[in-house]
């Protein structure tokens, strides 16, 4: 950790990183979320019986919309021509684990868009579930990789 806080100015002000001069690379994250869930919710969730509708549907829909707005929601983040998104769910008994990748080809990566992705979709599976299961809990944000490449 001898690098420098890149969003540090040198009077310990906020500042956003200039990568005006940085080449433009292809850009991959991916990150990954995990929901637990009680086993008989992950199965109301299988057969569509959730009274506010199809779960997984509607939070790979909500991580989308975030991985585009990241911008706005982080306030130190670039705005980047987010150009793929894919999002995934692997169900286990007891728990969801969402996995967000986004790519863009930009000055900049999109690690902060991947993990913002993958953390709305988890919590708005708390939120359509949140009725009918008081011991859901959301664990284990983080990123699972990055890449960039020259174009």
């Amino acid at each position: 950790m001898g690098d420098l806080l890149s969003h540090l100015a040198e009077d310990g002000s906020a500042k956003m990183v200039d990568v005006s001069g940085k080449p433009v690379s292809k850009r991959v994250a991916s990150a990954e979320a995990t929901i637990t869930l009680q086993p008989e919710t992950i199965s109301r969730i299988g057969a569509n019986q959730i009274a506010k509708g199809n779960v997984l549907a509607t939070a790979r829909i909500a991580a989308i919309q975030a991985v585009k707005r990241t911008d706005e929601l982080i306030p130190l983040c670039h705005s980047l021509p987010v150009q793929h998104v894919e999002v995934d769910f692997q169900t286990g008994n007891d728990c969801i684990r969402v996995r967000c990748q986004v790519a863009t080809s930009a000055q900049t990566g999109v690690e902060m868009e991947a993990l913002t992705g993958a953390s709305i979709a988890a919590l708005t599976i708390y939120d359509m579930c949140k009725a009918i299961d008081k011991e859901m809990s959301i664990s284990g944000l983080h990123l699972i990789s990055k890449t960039k490449e020259p174009l």
